[in-house]
């Protein structure tokens, strides 16, 4: 190779390098003139050797020449993409916090929150306090104090989940009545309460039951309650609830907590109590379970039966949800289907 071709090749060189438009591209010229195998102008190289005398002192300079002139091309090339490259990115990332903002949708409470919420509101406004406990309990405040002994049969309807090697059998609360007892043992008598929170049972799903829901239960403990307070007290929540035109019951039942017990029920929204699949046919929805507080359960929690009554009541309010709104299963509003939770 002559010093002529050394220059042509330099030249060809330097134009591929000002016509880089990246670094990628550069990289690329780099490789096809520099590298250290098979490069353009680098296997000049080895030429040099096979020369002797002033052949190769004249391709020598030649070459360090061409050589010298194209690395410094490449160089100051690369600095110049590099800057471009970096401003490029500052104005990319640049923010005007100047301009309007794109539109954001707003959230809202799920129906069950908004039906707890109002469940609240209302007993807010009969005096009663809102209070929360444990979602983990113990046997003890879960059954024993609540009058359900281990060999009790009720205890086959709590089934519940539990967790293995606790020494006082802990496990996942069945209703949030263990706050009730918990409240009467930390203090005196008047007490007026209602107790928000996840419960779980041993439940099959079915439009109107899922194993883990949520539950409202509440208590009133004075001097001279009667079960006309507790009548009145649901009636008035039903009420509430669904309006004066929505047909309600009461019915007596049995729990091991209170006696005598007492059930409400609210008319099928779906069918207008006439049957269908979402109230098994009854025409009735129960809403609630309720009933003046056993002597024994008001002696475990230290107040004397003798001096102070009181009723208790639990009601889901998942299922009081369903019935509002008219829904056919009680598990849709769990299945996160916007096109259901965005009408509410």
């Amino acid at each position: 190779m002559t010093g002529d071709d050394l220059q042509a090749l330099a030249s060809r060189a330097l134009e591929e390098i000002a016509g880089a438009v990246d670094l990628d591209q550069l990289e690329l010229v780099r490789r096809r003139y520099m590298a250290r195998h098979g490069g353009l102008i680098t296997s000049v190289a080895a030429e040099l050797g096979g020369l002797s005398g002033p052949a190769r002192a004249l391709l020598g300079r030649e070459f360090n020449s061409a050589k010298g002139t194209v690395v410094d091309a490449l160089a100051e090339r690369q600095v110049t993409l590099e800057e471009e490259r970096a401003g490029g990115g500052l104005a990319d990332e640049w923010l005007d916090l100047s301009h309007p903002v794109h539109h954001l949708e707003r959230g809202h409470q799920h129906p069950v929150a908004r039906t707890i919420r109002e469940i609240e509101d209302i007993f807010t406004r009969l005096g009663y306090t809102s209070v929360a406990g444990p979602e983990i309990e113990d046997d003890l405040h879960n059954f024993e104090l609540l009058n359900m002994p281990p060999e009790h049969p009720a205890r086959d309807a709590h089934d519940t989940f539990y967790l293995s090697g606790a020494a006082v059998g802990w496990l996942y609360r069945t209703h949030t009545s263990p706050m009730q007892m918990r409240t009467m043992l930390a203090g005196a008598p008047p007490f007026r309460i209602i107790v928000p929170g996840k419960v779980a049972r041993r439940d099959n799903p079915d439009p109107t039951h899922n194993p883990v829901f949520h539950q409202v239960e509440g208590l009133c403990v004075d001097q001279g309650v009667t079960v006309g307070d507790l009548k009145g007290t649901l009636e008035h929540v039903a009420r509430e609830l669904f309006g004066a035109e929505r047909g309600v019951r009461l019915r007596s039942s049995y729990f091991p907590y209170t006696e005598p017990s007492l059930e409400a029920d609210v008319a099928c929204g779906i069918c207008n109590g006439i049957g269908c699949r979402s109230c098994h046919g009854k025409g009735w929805i129960e809403i609630l379970g309720s009933g003046m507080v056993h002597p024994a359960v008001l002696r475990n929690a230290g107040v004397d039966p003798d001096r102070y009554s009181g009723f208790a009541f639990g009601m889901g309010p998942d299922r009081i949800a369903a019935l509002r709104y008219s829904l056919r299963d009680v598990r849709d509003l769990y299945e996160n289907d916007m096109r259901l939770l965005e009408c509410f």
